[in-house]
């Protein structure tokens, strides 16, 4: 499982779902459809209409992937924090039921605000 506690391993930037879709396509299940993606150097992660999926890329060749599923079931709480002008990036913390809580940091140029609505819509 991801070490979600090194903030270094998710310092994400938008990308194009087209771009890391055949990676998680055999994960999706019927119904499912990816909302939005991020990408660090390797890692990325993906919001689905059901679950967060994190994708930890390992080894020299990056064949081999680690696939955490989050769902949003398991949401206790969440909270955002914007950029601001001497601090560039965001960061997304959710706490989950059984799991603890979930540090995701974004650079500056992700909308925060959206991928709050985005999570509070499957929430709440």
């Amino acid at each position: 499982m991801i070490d979600f506690e090194k903030a270094s391993v998710f310092k994400l930037s938008p990308c194009k779902p087209k771009d890391i879709a055949s990676s998680v396509e055999p994960i999706i299940i019927p119904g499912e459809e990816l909302v939005s993606c991020f990408k660090s150097v390797r890692d990325f992660v993906v919001f689905t209409s059901k679950r967060l999926i994190a994708v930890n890329v390992q080894g020299m060749t990056g064949k081999k992937k680690d696939f955490t599923s989050l769902p949003y079931s398991r949401i206790q709480a969440f909270s955002i924090e914007t950029a601001g002008t001497f601090d560039m990036d965001a960061e997304l913390e959710l706490w989950f039921s059984g799991l603890g809580k979930v540090r995701l940091e974004f650079k500056g140029n992700s909308d925060i605000r959206q991928i709050g609505q985005m999570i509070a819509s499957f929430v709440l």
